[in-house]
């Protein structure tokens, strides 16, 4: 099977296709052959070698794919052969064939494109566990996004919608907003302007829930604008700045600063993570929740795609397909 091998760390550029012998479902396990890859921020930081966990040389990044079950191992009860599935893998995920843990695989409606199901399991878990699992938000608070157009920024305003919260959508450009205004945002502010504690005081008196993928400049400005028991979400660095941010202002608010590290969580809670994943499936269903896919590379092309991404580039997500892909 062809599969993207980095073998030194660095750039997107380390990434090289190569041959490797086709993989085998070992117990509670699925083989399942890919279709589609999804492409997401922390695969560039795991190449990098600056990422949180740090996989033994050499290695093929990707964290999320979909396609249909091949093989399943020993032990192995309610996925069958044929199954369309998409899948959290963790790594491995840029290749034409990936094995996980059965948990980890969810089968995916009939008419589900595969390069939406790629798109789906990394970025919708992550905004459903902040926004639900840790926040709480509820119908009627007010939500404010930050890189609300990105991968996983995009899921959150479409979640947020389909909760019933106000949602306040915050990109760096007029184009990034429009796409967040395509998918139900209620306001929207271009803080590449530099006027986002304005633009939120004009909007709102105060914000519930911010949800906070990128870092940087505009933390310190949101974590002001927090209403009285106002939930910060702190879920990624995309801009490359950890913030800093003064904890005198979570407590003049009595507001709770909260870490959102859904991969790790689900890997501890896979039954949680598969209920939400389910819940999350209804809703692509009914039409609550459409994945943008903004640009799709070939498998070959993962360097690219993955450039891309890293230089924040990406409207929505971008999906690698394989040769099995429609």
């Amino acid at each position: 099977m062809r599969t993207m091998l980095c073998r030194t760390l660095g750039g997107p550029e380390n990434l090289i296709a190569a041959d490797v012998p086709d993989l085998t479902a070992g117990p509670g396990q699925v083989l399942v052959d890919v279709h589609a890859a999804g492409v997401n921020f922390p695969d560039g930081l795991i190449v990098a070698g600056t990422y949180q966990s740090k996989p033994e040389l050499p290695f093929t990044p990707g964290c999320e794919a979909a396609g249909v079950v091949r093989e399943v191992g020993p032990g192995v009860t309610g996925i069958t052969p044929g199954t369309r599935v998409a899948v959290f893998c963790g790594m491995g995920g840029y290749s034409e064939q990936v094995v996980v843990a059965a948990e980890r695989a969810h089968p995916i409606p009939d008419d589900m494109d595969f390069a939406h199901a790629a798109a789906f399991p990394v970025v919708y878990g992550t905004s459903y566990h902040g926004l639900v699992d840790r926040a709480g938000l509820r119908a009627g608070e007010t939500l404010l996004v930050l890189g609300a157009a990105g991968g996983v920024g995009l899921t959150a305003v479409q979640i947020g919608v389909a909760l019933g919260a106000r949602v306040i959508a915050a990109a760096s450009s007029p184009a990034k907003l429009d796409l967040c205004a395509e998918h139900g945002a209620h306001e929207l502010i271009d803080y590449s302007t530099g006027d986002l504690a304005g633009r939120l005081a004009e909007i709102t008196g105060g914000v519930d829930v911010v949800y906070d993928p990128v870092g940087g400049a505009p933390a310190e400005t949101a974590v002001r604008a927090l209403a009285w028991g106002g939930r910060y979400l702190t879920v990624g660095y995309a801009s490359g700045e950890i913030p800093k941010v003064g904890m005198n202002r979570l407590l003049l608010k009595e507001g709770a600063l909260l870490g959102v590290l859904w991969g790790k969580w689900a890997e501890r809670h896979p039954e949680a993570n598969a209920a939400n994943m389910a819940r999350l499936l209804e809703w692509y269903t009914a039409g609550l929740l459409r994945p943008h896919v903004g640009l799709t590379y070939s498998l070959s092309d993962a360097a690219t795609a993955l450039d891309v991404v890293l230089n924040r580039g990406a409207l929505g997500k971008i999906v690698l397909r394989t040769g099995e892909a429609r």
